[in-house]
């Protein structure tokens, strides 16, 4: 069964991309979209399995890959209950997907390649979750790096497009330098990179040192931060998180395959496989809560001006893995993988969501140009809330030995923010609550810009285009919308100068994009409260995991028992912020106008996500440009084809013109020509 699951979506994907255009659109689609949804339901009674305690971890080898001396590495696949939590989480977002985007790339001409793409990348996520050594994990690691500045870059022909890609791409290179680094320093201290063997002799190497840098460190830290360093990369933690809200220049359908259930939740995927090695270093544990405590600060202040959708929901990823990264580093890993699991049925669905209202809106993604879609996409509109309710943990706390009852989110991230406080981490619980107010601010912003209001659609350059193309004229000068397009650059809300929809009538998505909505919807809605007993229950949660993390029961217990005001504190918050949300857009919309002009170099430096972009541009792409100018310039144009192609060419074609001027018809130049090489070799002989 498993090997169905993982080689399906490749034999899909090598149908889909070799056949092409050959194949047609629609063949192209079933046989992709096919292979997910088998792939999904083979999944989902393994996990089940794992839920019920019927299912044990299992290896199943696939084929003897690599032997050089004594290093030996056969290509097998795990299955245990964290790959379980994956397969299903992989599979089912990811089979939505494919159908979501018949619907949304319905018009592209590129279909067969776009439809290959994400299945490729489906495979290589599937090769990392399932894997039993680090080599195997490596493979998958690389697969999903190249099978997203594939799809981030799908539109190649945008120049944005092509940028986004190539950053992602290379942001990712420095992080798995990091992840190569702690591979083989592993390899080198157990002389294996068989995971099982590796996790079995990490505890006896608690207190060893190694050398690293030119000094003597603790074996299991050094190890452990490397391995980091690539988590950090391809789950977009503070300082390697830059080409994550880029990547939103992929069509919508990869932001939610991405970013939501995938690729961005290696790197914690990662930790928590390993985390009996992270459990050997406090040292490292605190660097893990620390960037993901900072992640999640960082990502959710600047979700909180941003005007694209899209880059509102990048940002609140990014954040939402922060919180991910610090439940792991104080020990709670069971609770950073339901989170994991929650965080990718609302985040896709709010993705997707998302897409619906581009689709609707002909493809503007600013905010600023929506406002009052509640009636024009309603199923739109309750997807989005479902995601929305799911993400800012709407729920009735459970206090007093009373059950409690959310939306996926308040299972998941209540329990990180109470785990937290009951690892003794005071000033990580802070972080995890302040974030929490911010993350129902600005969730419960992008509803209320884009389903509330007045619309102001007629200010959209977009809607004026696309009303230009079917009637054969502008119904508002370009020009004119342009110019206020830019005028309100620093202004929260869009004041458009005209408002109503300008003649434009947003309409509802097709059914392959709706019916993904409702899935998902479902999950947003039931998740949490369905699953959190098997996810960080102490009794159920240690059944269920079987060993395959670093299970804390007595952390489990401990957060089970925090103060009632502790476990207010999010609800709280979450409250907060809708309050402040909803007076902001709704109660009064000049007010952010007024709050972004008094405190205007706050504003600016969050617009600017923190000036990351132009200190990295600084630091490290211009000296580079500079230095591959050099390169170019002085070294290959003055240096290499000065006396290399272009000398040699220079030294013929001077040859040339000399023994041209000998040729001249007379019987003594030639003679004497003749003696002087005469001469020569007689002279060259006599010396020799």
């Amino acid at each position: 069964m498993i090997l169905l699951i993982v080689f399906l979506p490749l034999l899909a994907a090598a149908i889909a991309g070799l056949g092409n255009r050959t194949l047609g659109n629609v063949p192209a689609k079933l046989v992709t979209t096919g292979a997910l949804f088998a792939s999904c339901l083979l999944s989902w009674p393994i996990f089940i399995g794992f839920l019920t305690g019927s299912n044990v971890a299992t290896v199943t080898p696939v084929l003897h890959w690599i032997t050089s001396g004594t290093f030996d590495v056969s290509w097998s696949l795990r299955v245990d209950a964290l790959t379980a939590v994956m397969l299903v989480v992989i599979t089912s977002v990811s089979a939505l997907v494919h159908l979501y985007s018949w619907g949304y790339m319905d018009e592209d001409p590129d279909q067969p390649r776009f439809f290959a793409y994400l299945c490729l990348f489906t495979f290589a996520m599937l090769m990392l979750v399932t894997a039993d050594n680090l080599i195997q994990m490596f493979f998958g690691w690389e697969g999903v790096g190249l099978a997203s500045y594939l799809l981030i870059g799908f539109w190649f022909k945008k120049p944005s497009a092509s940028a986004a890609a190539i950053k992602a791409f290379v942001v990712n290179r420095v992080g798995d330098l990091g992840f190569m680094l702690g591979i083989f320093g592993t390899f080198l201290v157990f002389g294996t990179v068989s995971i099982p063997a590796i996790l079995a002799a990490a505890p006896a190497m608690a207190g060893s040192t190694i050398g690293f840098l030119w000094f003597r460190a603790d074996t299991m830290t050094v190890l452990c931060l490397l391995l980091f360093v690539g988590a950090m990369g391809k789950s977009a933690q503070l300082g390697l998180h830059t080409w994550l809200p880029d990547a939103m220049e992929g069509p919508t359908p990869v932001s939610a395959l991405i970013h939501a259930a995938t690729m961005v939740t290696a790197g914690v995927f990662m930790v928590c496989r390993l985390s009996p090695m992270f459990e050997m270093s406090p040292t490292a544990l605190t660097v893990v809560t620390t960037v993901g405590a900072a992640t999640c600060l960082f990502a959710a202040t600047c979700g909180l001006v941003q005007t694209d959708i899209k880059r509102v929901i990048a940002y609140s990823t990014c954040s939402q893995l922060g919180y991910m990264f610090f439940a792991a580093g104080v020990g709670a890993y069971g609770a950073a993988m339901f989170h994991l699991f929650t965080h990718a049925f609302f985040k896709a669905l709010l993705f997707l969501g998302a897409g619906s209202v581009i689709h609707a809106m002909h493809h503007e993604q600013d905010m600023r140009f929506y406002g009052g879609l509640r009636k024009k996409i309603p199923l739109t509109f309750w997807g989005m809330m479902a995601g929305t309710l799911a993400i800012t943990g709407v729920g009735i706390p459970g206090i007093f030995g009373n059950a409690a009852f959310g939306f996926a989110g308040f299972h998941s991230k209540d329990a990180i923010i109470e785990a937290s406080w009951a690892a003794g981490q005071p000033g990580v619980w802070f972080v995890g609550v302040l974030v929490a107010l911010l993350t129902s601010f600005y969730s419960w912003r992008v509803m209320f810009l884009t389903f509330w209001g007045t619309p102001r659609w007629a200010a959209s350059e977009h809607i004026q285009h696309a009303l230009h193309d079917a009637h054969g004229h502008d119904a508002h000068h370009a020009d004119d919308a342009h110019a206020a397009h830019h005028a309100h650059d620093h202004h929260d809300v869009h004041h458009a100068p005209a408002t109503g929809d300008g003649g434009y009538h947003p309409h509802e998505s097709p059914l392959s994009m709706l019916v993904p909505l409702i899935v998902l919807s479902i999950g947003a809605v039931l998740a949490g409260f369905a699953f959190h007993g098997f996810f960080i229950e102490p009794e159920a949660g240690e059944t269920f995991w079987k060993g395959a993390i670093a299970f804390r029961e007595h952390l489990m217990h401990e957060m089970h028992g925090v103060p009632v005001a502790i476990k207010l504190s999010a609800t709280i918050a979450m409250l907060l912020g809708l309050y402040i949300a909803w007076y902001s857009y709704i109660r009064s919309p000049s007010f952010p106008a007024k709050v972004a002009e008094q405190f205007r170099v706050l504003y600016n430096f969050l617009l600017h996500k923190w000036y990351f972009d132009e200190l990295y541009d600084l630091i490290f792409v211009r000296p580079a440009f500079a230095i591959g100018r050099i390169l170019w310039h002085r070294g290959d144009e003055q240096t290499i084809n000065r006396f290399g192609p272009d000398g040699s060419a220079w030294l013929v074609q001077a040859g040339s013109r000399l023994a041209g001027r000998f040729q001249t018809g007379y019987v003594y130049s030639y003679a004497f020509v003749m003696l002087i090489g005469l001469t020569a070799a007689v002279t060259w002989a006599i010396a020799g």
